[in-house]
This record gives C-alpha cells, structure tokens and sequence, in this order.
C-alpha cells in the first residue's frame, strides 16, 4: 500500500530530526463547531500522527467562527499562486491532488510530455493537481461541471492521465478513455455501485498531510527532513 510506504518513510524521518536537532513536528486541527463528521476526521488524524510520530493539538472554536475560514482561504489562495508561477515554490501544497501526482510517481506513470486531463477546477484540488501536472511539463486540459458536452472534447480521448475531482457521479465515462491511460478518481459520491478506487484516496491524502506537517516543521528550522 502507497500510503503505508510513504507514513512508515515519515517516521523514519521524524525520529532522525528528533535526534538531530531535538524536535518533533506538530499538527493542528482546528474544529469550529461540533460536527461529528470533523470530529472524526480530526481524531482520525490524531491518530495517523501517532503512528508517525507527530505530536497532535486539538483546537475547537464555537459554531460561528468565521476568521478560521477565512484564514484557510486566503492561505490556499496564496500559495496556489505561487504553485501557478515558474521558479517558485508553495510552502506547502494541498494534499489531495499532492498525493495524486504522488501516486503517479510511484506507479512509474511518466508525466513529462504527456497529456493530462483534470476533470474539476476546485481551489483545493482541481486547479492545483492542474498545477501540479503542468509543473511536471505535462500538456493540461481542464473540463468541470459546466463544460458542455465534454466527451465531445477530442482531447479528452487523447489524454494519458486523467485526474477526476469533480462532485458529481459519472462524469468520467469509460468511452472518453484510451486504452492505457492513467485514471484516478478523487471525487467521492453516494451512488448504488461503490467505487472500490475511493478507499484510496483517505489514506494518500492524510500521508500528505504528515509529509506537508513534516516539511514545514524541518523548513522553519533551516533543515529538509521529508
């Protein structure tokens, strides 16, 4: 499993910085109001960085708290522009479409030249998993729910890597695609048949989490502990 490889390669790499220079990266999770939903996320959390190794806080603010939100946004805004500009790098990028690129490099599925389709433009993973792509010089198309007709797009059945991450059944058909291509769904939605491809993206997506956690905290202290 992907993502077990990447959580026990952090470990390794949190327990060299503890004897290194003597810290331990920590993770955050901020809750504002009381939804069991997010409760459960953030415990389930808590409990991928214990198994890494990371030291994890709990803050829970009231139910109408907005600052949160509005620092989340400007901070993902912020950094998904310099993901857009060549020559610089984000502090961090947003684990989602981080780790779908990530799954790409470790199944050998070359980017370089390729083309790739994101299906979905969302701030926090549509357009940066585009970004991501296109930074690996890869030829990126974007379609989203708006699009009119997209399995028109004779591009789309050109395509060598296909990136879903829209909300929205069946908007990837199995027609639009050539034989080979790389496909990942990140879109999870209720639908009779379960997609069994969607247990994957938890897992990826929390081990980023941990390597952004990792990296960030190792960077504020002149190291690259990743």
């Amino acid at each position: 499993m992907v993502a077990k490889q990447i959580r026990d390669g952090i470990t390794a790499q949190v327990l060299k910085m503890k004897e290194a220079i003597s810290v331990v990266p920590g993770l955050a999770g901020i809750l504002v109001g009381d939804w069991k939903d997010s409760s459960t996320y953030v415990r389930n959390k808590n409990k991928a960085c214990a198994f890494v190794g990371i030291n994890s806080f709990e803050v829970r603010l009231p139910e109408d708290s907005t600052e949160q939100e509005l620092i989340k946004m400007w901070m993902v805004s912020f950094h998904i522009g310099r993901l857009a500009m060549r020559g610089r790098d984000p502090l961090f990028v947003p684990c989602t479409p981080k780790g779908r690129v990530e799954f790409l490099h470790r199944y050998g599925v070359e980017i370089e030249g390729k083309r790739a389709f994101v299906i979905g433009r969302s701030n926090i993973v549509g357009t940066p998993a585009a970004l991501l792509l296109q930074r690996e010089d890869a030829t990126v198309s974007t379609v989203y729910s708006r699009t009119k007709n997209p399995g028109e797009i004779i591009i789309i059945k050109q395509a060598d890597i296909i990136i879903s991450a829209v909300g929205q059944p069946n908007m990837a058909r199995g027609s639009w695609l050539k034989p080979g291509a790389a496909v990942i769904d990140v879109g999870i939605n209720a639908v009779e048949e379960a997609c069994k491809a969607a247990s994957a993206v938890g897992p990826m997506t929390t081990a980023m989490l941990l390597s952004n956690t990792l990296r960030l905290s190792s960077q504020q202290r002149g190291h690259n502990f990743q």
